[in-house]
């Protein structure tokens, strides 16, 4: 990797702020880089002898119609309030290298832009509010920021200009590094999405209350329980690469074999590259007695014949919508006897967990279903004192069951997260909404109170479900879900 400036200098390397008497500051160097500093006549030479690389009659993106429509939303529910909204900033992984950039959900979800210190400001108009999106404009080729600052066009890549930004977002856009000044002078009620910004939280410091700013992000939560045809394709775009990732990873389970788990998260995690911006969250590769441990993403276990892979993973599409899928598959291709028990009593839930997504059920109905399943098939096999009713009751089926049966999906895979219990856990489906359904049992490796046979089985299958107006569908229906559908599917994509 090359060199850049340090992190301590992070923009400009003439700064034109400077001092008081308006002198430049000299060029900051790193502290053991190569070059001593940088002669006038090369600082020259680089500000000059560039073509015109500026984008003109840019196309919107697909989704512009539908941010704005979000925009008014936002701004009939806080009328003659100023809004601010920042997609974060850059985090240091190690020196001076940085993790790579995602945008806040709530920034991407009312812009589309997906880029670094983005800031979304809607300002109290006569009518509603002006949207104005402040970005970093282009680098700097006077100051030779382009080429010597570690963030600059040179090192990083080109980003767009404020006009090309226009083009493409449909709103108005400005330089963000004049917005904390302007922000520390605004008058009025003000309301920020925190966490992501300290600069611009700072500027608000003394206009802003943490409750009135939760009110902010709850409503942003919210707003993304019900998906809009644009979203509900970018899932199903997100869950068909995710489908072809499963058949990535089946078709060289022997190469795993001889490797590890890792081999299975390398496999699926270029199809997720390849076809979208990356994976969702980290990829879960479980197979044997791991798949018990409910996030396993270390992956660096062996991958054995005879026994289960639990695969728990989605791809991120270019617009951050990410899918959540789970199969549980036999490695060397056939169930045993035991583990095709198991699975089997997991499908039985889950079908009921499916066939409870309805518009108008209580959100609830689909976990209820798929835990009463499970729970008959644990006393039904004797592991734990009956009636259902009263193990129910007292959740005793958890000890196998564990998790929820699902969550709400979205730009986040566990999507809406802010939303209000009364409008998520204790609300209504409708359609539009996209939840996960994903039952499991699991038997841990240590679990003196079930037979041998069961120790260290542990499955689970996830599929991702949309409400419709007539019931639900299911989005990664592509993927067998049935055991002897599974068998015949691995046995097909093996040849």
């Amino acid at each position: 990797m090359s060199e850049a400036l340090t992190p301590e200098t992070p923009e400009a390397v003439l700064d034109e702020t400077a001092d008081e008497a308006g002198e430049e500051e000299p060029i900051k160097q790193r502290k053991n880089g190569l070059y001593p500093g940088v002669s006038d006549e090369l600082a020259d030479s680089m500000k000059s002898g560039w073509a015109d690389t500026e984008l003109r009659g840019l196309t919107p993106i697909a989704q512009a119609e539908y941010t704005a429509a979000r925009r008014a939303a936002l701004s009939a529910r806080f009328p003659g309030e100023r809004l601010v909204i920042p997609a974060g900033n850059l985090k240091t992984r190690s020196n001076d290298t940085e993790y790579p950039f995602r945008a806040s959900v709530e920034y991407a979800y009312l812009t589309g832009n997906l880029t670094e210190d983005g800031v979304l400001v809607l300002e109290p108009a006569t009518e509603g509010h002006k949207a104005t999106i402040y970005l970093l404009p282009r680098s700097d080729r006077e100051n030779g920021e382009f080429w010597l600052s570690g963030q600059g066009e040179l090192w990083v890549g080109r980003r767009h200009s404020l006009t090309e930004a226009e083009q493409l977002y449909g709103i108005p856009a400005s330089d963000v590094r004049e917005l904390p000044a302007a922000l520390a002078e605004a008058t009025g009620p003000v309301r920020v999405v925190r966490g992501y910004d300290a600069a611009v939280e700072a500027a608000l410091t003394d206009k802003v209350t943490a409750e009135r700013d939760n009110e902010l992000r709850v409503f942003l939560s919210e707003a993304r329980l019900v998906k809009d045809a644009f979203e509900a394709g970018e899932l199903q775009k997100a869950v068909d690469s995710t489908v072809r990732g499963f058949e990535d990873v089946v078709k060289v389970l022997d190469k795993a074999e001889a490797t590890s788990e890792r081999y299975i998260e390398g496999t699926f995690f270029l199809r997720a590259r390849v076809e979208g911006n990356d994976i969702g969250y980290g990829s879960i590769c479980a197979a044997g007695p791991h798949a018990c441990t409910l996030h396993w993403v270390r992956n660096d276990g062996p991958v054995r014949s005879g026994d289960l892979l639990l695969l728990d993973a989605g791809v991120e599409t270019h617009t951050l919508y990410t899918a959540d899928v789970t199969r549980t598959l036999p490695i060397n291709g056939t169930y045993t006897e035991i583990q095709k028990k198991i699975y089997d009593a997991v499908y039985e839930a889950q079908e009921a967990g499916i066939a409870a997504v309805q518009p108008g059920a209580k959100y609830r109905d689909f976990h209820d279903a798929a835990q009463r399943v499970l729970t008959e098939k644990l006393v039904e096999w004797g592991l734990v004192e009956g009636p259902v009713e009263r193990v129910l009751e007292l959740g005793l089926q958890r000890r196998w069951t564990l998790h929820g049966t699902g969550h709400m999906l979205g730009m986040d895979v566990h999507d809406c997260a802010a939303a209000r219990t009364e409008t998520y856990v204790e609300g209504t489906l409708e359609p539009g909404m996209c939840l996960t359904v994903e039952p499991g049992l699991y038997f841990q490796a240590d679990d003196l109170t079930v037979p041998e046979e069961y120790r260290g089985i542990g499955v689970r299958i996830e599929d991702d479900i949309l409400v419709t107006e007539d019931g639900n569908r299911n989005l990664s229906d592509r993927l067998p879900r049935r055991s002897d559908e599974v068998e015949a599917w691995m046995a097909s994509l093996k040849g």
